[in-house]
């Protein structure tokens, strides 16, 4: 038991601590209906790193996280001036898959160019949480209280144009620039996991929790508590599990944030739905 916390010791520290602000911004995506928004900044973030490295520098490199940051940023740009309400010809999904397709492509060009190709491929996608450093647990941390900062100071702003999108509009909010305002904050987030978990890791810490709380509550202050209980039971099921069998530790803690899922949704099956509209 002590070989294994020392093993997971950080790993564990990472995956209860930062995932917190990963579930609040989750339950945006899900009630902005633009659920693969995470995986398209996701990936282009990884798109980032991709283009760092063949320009020779190393993952950890801080010239590497701010390719990232910036592919991000472009990518909220684009999410932010593209945002639809009610129908259209072009769905905003559609422009968020295509983002993911091409920049998963680019990415997969310019990898073939390294000689670790293969492997960095890999570790875009999962990651590897368990070789997380003490630095990276607490250089994270402060990003994500900064970033959590802003949202609660500007929370009514955040909240209305995700849950409200109509009454932001006739309060006369600028949806567009607080779209990118939050779509930047996002995308900081997203580099951030991205260089400690992968791409998969990042789309079911955001999704899943915030999904199955969706089944199950309808107040925002339920939502949260449900998403971030969801992503720690996770977290403590997948770490167990990667250690005593040997698995890869990112694609098991997304392996078992789907199977709460599942459990969630045979849960919610034996209580009427409920629609998320409170914002208290």
């Amino acid at each position: 038991m002590s070989e294994m916390f020392m093993l997971m010791k950080w790993p564990l520290v990472a995956c209860l601590l930062l995932p917190g602000i990963l579930v609040y911004l989750g339950l945006h995506i899900v009630r902005r209906e633009v659920i693969f928004v995470d995986l398209a900044l996701a990936q282009a973030a990884a798109l980032g790193t991709c283009l760092a490295l063949l320009l020779g520098h190393e993952s950890g490199d801080w010239q590497t996280y701010l390719w990232s940051f910036g592919f991000t940023l472009v990518g909220a740009a684009v999410f932010a001036m593209t945002r639809t309400q009610g129908r259209h010809r072009v769905p905003q999904e559609a422009l968020i898959g295509t983002v993911y397709v091409v920049a998963a492509a680019l990415g997969i060009l310019l990898l073939s160019r390294n000689a670790k190709g293969n492997e960095e491929l890999r570790h875009t996608l999962i990651g590897d949480v368990l070789l997380v450093s003490p630095d990276q647990v607490l250089t994270t941390s402060l990003i994500y209280l900064i970033i959590g900062t802003v949202h609660f100071a500007f929370r009514k702003q955040f909240l209305l144009i995700s849950f409200e999108p109509e009454r932001a509009a006739s309060e006369g909010l600028a949806i567009r620039w607080w779209d990118f305002l939050f779509y930047a904050l996002f995308g900081l987030v997203v580099t951030s996991f991205v260089q400690i978990g992968g791409v998969l890791m990042v789309f079911s810490y955001l999704v899943i929790p915030a999904v199955c709380a969706s089944l199950l509550a309808q107040k925002l202050r339920s939502l949260i508590i449900i998403g971030w209980t969801v992503a720690t039971l996770s977290s403590v099921i997948g770490l167990t599990i990667a250690y005593q069998f040997d698995f890869p530790t990112g694609a098991t803690i997304v392996c078992s944030l789907g199977s709460l899922l599942v459990l969630t949704l045979v849960g919610s099956c034996f209580k009427k739905p409920l629609i998320v509209s409170s914002l208290r």
